[in-house]
């Protein structure tokens, strides 16, 4: 019997083992203390697409929260000030113009926000966000990032997976793939939305698993619905679940061993035997009525801008689903209508950016700040990573008189929280915000970093697929040591 065979056959003996304990007792939300307390196995392989039985150095943080910014926040109009656009304001740039996504490029643009000295450490941080600059001190603003793609579908998708295109594992997948959860009875991977939010261009594929076991996709929840997942709840008793789910058992078994134990399949089988478990798990989690008023109010729940509140309620959920063990959540801006961008991409203003991101930044401002403060005050910011991002940043010159066009040469995010050296900038812009000339990073850096801060080496964690071995990074990144 060969390697593969054997170790395919006692996975599979394992999930039986798994399934008879479901099918035995009623599914319970709290069953991730027993997932926890497993000991550590001696090898680091990720065979049939476990997960690795210990992580390769000590890990910072053991959650990721990822607000994506989808439409390319303006890097120079929110953490990377250039006095140098006031003075040259409505004059030529003094440089080559690089191509643009429309080519109708116009003269220098100042910023028509101010930029404030925050926290402790002076970090300077734009009148869009006064909120987040309160906790200013908690974050690692990264100046010099770069992305090879300057279009939103492609930019999506290389700031998810590393490629310009579907078809690959997002970061949650792979991080999904190379930590599990801590909590058996929810996906590891988690993307929330509420209100008008969708997914952004390139759609669900953003979320992909690619081509690793199918129980590694994210798992879409609606945060401000009372069911956050269609057909959550059964509509038939427990015990009839019980007895469909022995015969499906059978049929499953059956089934996986004429296809010689396919990894796939066996994936297939994991992610029905969640959705039994996740029927009272995901309600419990998502059930916010028990939050404290104050908690609610500080997410701005009870904002009259739906929107804010919405999104709010994304970020009070993503506490809640780091408490409950899940290991990768991504939140889902809201479209502000008119004047901020399409509904998939809400930053994108190529028209009137001082109303849409003043909107947009509305939305989020106050909920980010909220939950970096609430994971402190429950002293889970020590051990959950936050990362910021957009696809790519925006021109220093303007389009269309008061907008501004996809710039992918030179762009900020930030991260804080699990590890992270907060108060820091690093890396910069030319004095125009145009290039990035000092400490240039890559996306594939990005989450290089993230992975050594959840304990895993980015060049050790790969998936071998049509003869070829691949990682998140692909053959590039670097961890940023400098901001740890």
């Amino acid at each position: 019997m060969s390697r593969r065979r054997l170790l395919s056959q006692a996975s599979m003996g394992f999930g039986a083992v798994a399934l008879g304990e479901l099918l035995g007792g009623p599914a319970d939300a709290n069953a991730d203390e027993r997932s926890a307390a497993k000991p550590p196995a001696h090898s680091n392989e990720l065979p049939g697409g476990a997960r690795l039985r210990r992580t390769h150095h000590v890990a910072r943080a053991k959650h990721v929260i990822f607000c994506f910014m989808s439409g390319g926040v303006s890097h120079v109009d929110s953490f990377d000030p250039k006095p140098e656009l006031e003075k040259r304001h409505g004059q030529p740039m003094p440089v080559r113009v690089e191509r643009t996504q429309f080519n109708n490029n116009g003269n220098v643009m100042a910023s028509p926000f101010r930029f404030l000295r925050c926290g402790e450490s002076g970090l300077p941080v734009s009148s869009l966000f006064p909120k987040i600059g309160e906790v200013a001190d908690e974050l690692a603003v990264i100046r010099s990032m770069t992305t090879p793609v300057n279009e939103h579908a492609q930019g999506n998708f290389f700031m998810h997976s590393g490629m310009p295109f579907m078809g690959h594992p997002s970061a949650g997948a792979w991080c999904a793939y190379g930590l599990g959860s801590e909590n058996e009875n929810l996906p590891a991977y988690v993307v929330l939305q509420s209100g008008d939010a969708t997914p952004p261009h390139g759609g669900v594929a953003l979320f992909s698993n690619g081509f690793l076991p199918a129980n590694h996709q994210g798992t879409i929840l609606q945060a401000d619905r009372d069911r956050p997942i269609r057909n959550v709840r059964p509509p038939e008793p427990t015990d009839w679940q019980r007895r469909r789910l022995k015969l499906t058992r059978s049929w499953d078994n059956h089934f996986l061993a004429t296809t010689g134990y396919d990894p796939q399949v066996e994936a297939a089988i994991a992610n029905y035997e969640l959705a039994f478990r996740m029927q009272s798990a995901v309600p419990e989690a998502c059930d916010i009525t028990g939050e404290p008023e104050r908690v609610r109010r500080l997410y701005g729940l009870d904002s009259p801008n739906t929107q804010l509140a919405a999104y709010g309620h994304q970020c009070l959920l993503a506490r809640r689903l780091v408490q409950q063990g899940v290991r990768f959540i991504e939140l889902s801006c809201l479209s502000q209508g008119i004047g901020a961008g399409q509904a998939a991409n809400p930053w994108d203003q190529h028209g009137d950016l001082e109303k849409g991101h003043s909107a947009m930044a509305q939305q989020v401002d106050q909920p980010i700040a909220a939950l970096i403060r609430d994971l402190r005050d429950h002293g889970l910011l020590e051990e959950t990573l936050i990362v910021w991002a957009g696809e790519f940043g925006r021109t220093p010159f303007s389009q269309g008189g008061n907008g501004r066009d996809h710039n992918p040469m030179g762009f900020s995010i930030w991260l804080a929280g699990g590890g992270i050296r907060g108060g820091t900038a690093y890396g910069a812009t030319d004095e125009l915000g145009y290039h990035a000339v000092e400490n240039r990073c890559e996306v594939y850096d990005l989450w290089a970093t993230v992975l050594h801060l959840l304990g895993v080496d980015h060049e050790r964690l790969t998936h071998r697929y049509g003869g070829r071995d691949f990682r998140l990074t692909d053959v590039h990144g670097r961890v940023l040591r400098e901001i740890l």
